[in-house]
């Protein structure tokens, strides 16, 4: 059983901002001291900066954490970055490959990055305009590996829910990660996919849950779907920020515990790229929020219905 509340690393692999691997090495630890017990990387993250970030900050810790890592692109951390990328670095780039070879091949690049020699669990990482080759070639090659205990459990990660539900209803997957598609301004994952994926015993991950940030800091990092966010969307998040500070809530909190309160949701992942953010995402997941809030931001968040 995963915790409750994890800690995801893409803003550790320099996501909009760089950060040095000293930092977020130093930010994994300090999370560790918080008390997160799960945390969920990939090689598109800095193209294996998070990877390597993540495995020396958890090398000195003593207490039983759980990782997962993703597969779906393989990674030359050597290459030219390409321009206009969302990490900040100048080498580092991708090739999707969701063969079982590239599966293997991604695994033991992660595994040598992380510095172990398992993991929790391997999600097949946006298979979107690859679905066939994720099903036939990508899950059972991680069944394989399942078997062989190079990883404990198998997902999928992306940010729409259509495939996933066909992932939960087609094979024996034990986990499900969804981003960005539960939050305050967009709820388009799919009631399906929780039903199917609670009917079905597997563990739903939300992640994502400020919406690429314009949920923590509506005014400092108003990005929305790895994106500029759009002047309506703004307007929306500072109606839902002014509706928060009447009840004293921080807009962050709710943003949280919005995804927490939900029945089908098993585990909310929270994105840090500081131990201090860490910090603070961790006092959101505990916050107690009054069920008056809910009722005073339904009818901006049923404005969500309105985003694709």
């Amino acid at each position: 059983m995963l915790p409750a509340v994890g800690l995801g690393t893409a803003p550790l692999g320099g996501l909009y901002a760089a950060v040095s691997l000293t930092d977020a090495a130093a930010a994994v630890a300090e999370a560790v001291e918080v008390g997160y017990r799960y945390f969920d990387t990939a090689p598109l993250y800095g193209y294996g900066a998070a990877e390597r970030a993540l495995g020396r900050g958890l090398q000195d810790c003593d207490a039983r954490v759980a990782v997962s890592t993703k597969v779906g692109r393989l990674v030359d951390e050597d290459a030219p970055r390409p321009e206009g990328d969302m990490f900040a670095g100048d080498s580092g780039a991708m090739t999707w490959d969701f063969s079982a070879d590239g599966v293997r091949r991604s695994l033991d690049a992660s595994l040598q990055r992380l510095g172990r020699s398992y993991v929790d669990i391997v999600f097949i990482h946006d298979p979107d305009a690859h679905a066939r080759q994720a099903l036939e070639e990508a899950y059972p090659a991680l069944e394989r590996l399942r078997d062989e205990g190079l990883i404990g459990a198998i997902g999928v990660g992306m940010n729409e829910s259509g495939l996933l539900t066909r992932f939960v209803t087609d094979t024996d997957i034990d986990t499900v990660l969804i981003a960005g598609r539960y939050t305050l301004l967009d709820q388009s994952a799919d009631q399906a996919l929780f039903s199917a994926a609670m009917a079905r015993g597997v563990h739903v991950i939300a992640a994502g849950v400020y919406n690429s940030g314009i949920l923590a800091a509506v005014e400092t990092n108003p990005h929305f779907d790895y994106a500029v966010a759009p002047a309506e969307i703004v307007d929306r998040a500072r109606r839902l920020q002014a509706v928060c500070n009447s009840f004293g809530v921080p807009l962050a909190a709710a943003a949280v515990q919005f995804v927490v309160r939900h029945p089908g949701v098993g585990t909310v992942l929270l994105g840090a790229r500081s131990g201090a953010e860490a910090a603070e995402n961790w006092s959101h997941a505990y916050t107690v929020v009054p069920d008056d809030l809910w009722a005073a931001l339904d009818g901006i968040i049923n404005e969500a219905d309105d985003v694709d």
